[in-house]
């Protein structure tokens, strides 16, 4: 594999116990600061170069062959290690379901993990056929979501069964707490709601919820909500490109362009445009 492989899928009409939301292939990671984290579990792999992962102000380093399931709403950031390498090829997969849970806190997973690869890389060779399988569908095949499920499954007793623990990473105690508020907002984020809606919706004072978030993801609760737009029109604005800025802002959230674009460059350092005409 030498060019950027890419496939996102949207939740299945008919719920499935554990499903695939993305997988793909990087061959020059970019930097991320995710202080929201991913609404998904997430897997990324090292395939060539180096990498380092910053979560909870712990720094980690994924050499090749090693990886990290990083658990959902886990704030942190990565990058290519640029004291050794400025290249990083990543393989990386986020997943979902209605029995996720039930399934990783049956195998003693609720929380985030570094693992080491046997030489066998049973891993990044289940994620290349399942790539593979996805090229080779040509035409929408409505067995795709029971199929990628399946495969799902797969990797998930691969992780089990071959790779290697380096490191586990306990969740914040506070998460719990806002887990609730932090799903309801992941629905709502795009309508007009501000603090005093997201704290009547959690029964707490905007003060007692602040803090909750703070101690959580290092950011107030309206900056979490901002941020959930801000990660949305990110999206939006590298899978549809035919969307005007105007429409986005609308989708996301914002309730005009001058708003979102201004709060966009404040927090990526670059407009909107301009981020559309680099990574698009």
């Amino acid at each position: 594999m030498d060019q950027k492989i890419r496939y996102t899928f949207s939740p299945p009409k008919k719920s499935l116990p554990i499903y695939i939301d993305s997988i793909g292939y990087n061959p020059f990671e970019l930097d991320f600061n995710r202080p929201e984290g991913f609404p998904y579990y997430h897997w990324l792999q090292t395939v060539k170069g180096e990498g380092m992962i910053e979560i909870m102000g712990r720094k980690f380093n994924l050499e090749k062959g090693h990886g990290i399931l990083l658990a959902p709403y886990t704030s942190h950031s990565y990058q290519p290690n640029y004291e050794k390498t400025r290249d990083w090829s990543t393989v990386y997969l986020t997943f979902s379901g209605d029995a996720i849970e039930s399934i990783f806190n049956a195998l003693e997973i609720n929380h985030s993990v570094i693992y080491r690869e046997t030489s066998e890389e049973h891993l990044y060779n289940h994620i290349q056929l399942t790539l593979s399988y996805l090229e080779s569908k040509h035409e929408v095949d409505p067995n795709i979501y029971y199929d990628l499920s399946t495969k799902l499954y797969d990797f998930i007793i691969l992780l089990i069964r071959y790779a290697k623990i380096d490191e586990q990473i306990p969740r914040i105690h506070s998460y719990d707490k806002v887990k609730p508020i932090v799903e309801w907002l992941e629905q709502v984020f795009p309508k007009d709601i501000g603090l005093l809606e997201i704290s009547q919706q959690a029964n707490l004072s905007p003060q007692h919820l602040n803090k909750l978030f703070h101690d959580t993801f290092n950011m107030s609760t309206y900056a979490f909500l901002v941020q959930l737009r801000i990660r949305e029109a990110k999206r939006l604005l590298l899978t549809n490109v035919d969307l005007t800025l105007k429409e986005i802002a609308s989708r996301v959230g914002f309730n005009s362009v001058s708003h979102f674009v201004a709060t966009f460059k404040s927090r990526e350092g670059m407009t909107p445009k301009q981020y559309r005409e680099k990574y698009g």
